[in-house]
């Protein structure tokens, strides 16, 4: 590694091992054949981790790592960080009138859940069988073509050819909403219009999905009352994450740092 491209990383007169910005670097995002993009990404994040690292422990902090999972835990380097944000980063919750100016500034945006009546054709195979996938693929892009040319007939096809029980009502699923299918299942069902059938087969876990949207019901307008609690948590999670980047702002500004450009914070 070239100095000019790897820098060390120096927080405060400590030097951050090269092996930590390495480690970093599976989390970033960077051109193939870019490394040093990779590197500069990750020397930043190592070093605002670095800093508020040092500033916990200067504060004399002790790690008390909480529960993120079943069975997992952070670790003492999260703890410790979580546990200076805490202290050192405070919002008051928004106002009421500013929760309701919020909602009214577009009501449209806070909607019941939609409902879906969905009718499919599967193309049952195992995904990790790219042989038995590639078959699949193909038996699947006949019937979409097939159905697309003959949409009436998408509850005979479905009978004759479909993989999934729901063949003997001509595939259909009834009434889905948001939740009950596999994301990728879903995710194909929300820009369908109603009467629509997906052109190009859908892969879940399951196989590959030819897709009838049969029925769109949109979900209601709800009222202010029923989404306040809802709007009052994102308005006040939103309002720590600036308060949180300008904590860090300032401690950049007030730290010696080489091998990292933190100038965008």
């Amino acid at each position: 590694m070239t100095a000019a491209l790897f820098p060390d990383l120096v927080v405060n007169g400590e030097t951050v091992p090269h092996t930590a910005i390495a480690a970093e670097t599976q989390n970033q995002e960077a051109p193939a054949g870019k490394p040093g993009i990779a590197w500069r990404k990750a020397a930043n994040a190592v070093a605002v981790r670095t800093l508020l690292l040092q500033e916990a422990r200067a504060r004399g902090l002790d790690p008390a790592p909480a529960e993120v999972g079943p069975g997992r835990h952070e670790t003492e380097e999260e703890a410790l960080i979580r546990g200076l944000l805490d202290l050192a980063v405070t919002v008051a919750p928004p106002t009421e009138a500013e929760v309701r100016a919020e909602w009214a500034r577009d009501p449209q945006r806070f909607r019941a859940p939609p409902l879906w009546e969905v009718s499919h054709i599967l193309v049952a195979c195992d995904p990790r069988d790219a042989a038995a996938m590639a078959t699949a693929e193909a038996r699947a892009t006949d019937l979409a073509r097939r159905a697309l040319e003959m949409p009436r007939g998408f509850a005979r096809l479905a009978e004759a050819q479909s993989d999934c029980g729901s063949k003997a009502a001509g595939g259909a699923l009834g009434q889905i909403g948001p939740g009950d299918t596999v994301p990728e299942f879903e995710a194909a069902l929300r820009p369908l219009a109603e009467g629509e059938i997906t052109a190009v087969p859908v892969p879940t876990r399951h196989g590959w999905h030819v897709i009838r949207m049969d029925a769109v019901a949109e979900g209601a307008v709800l009222p202010f009352d029923a989404v306040r609690a809802r709007i009052a948590a994102a308005m006040e999670k939103a309002a720590w994450a600036r308060a949180a980047r300008d904590y860090v702002t300032r401690l950049v500004a007030a730290a010696e740092i080489s091998g990292a450009d933190l100038r965008p914070l």
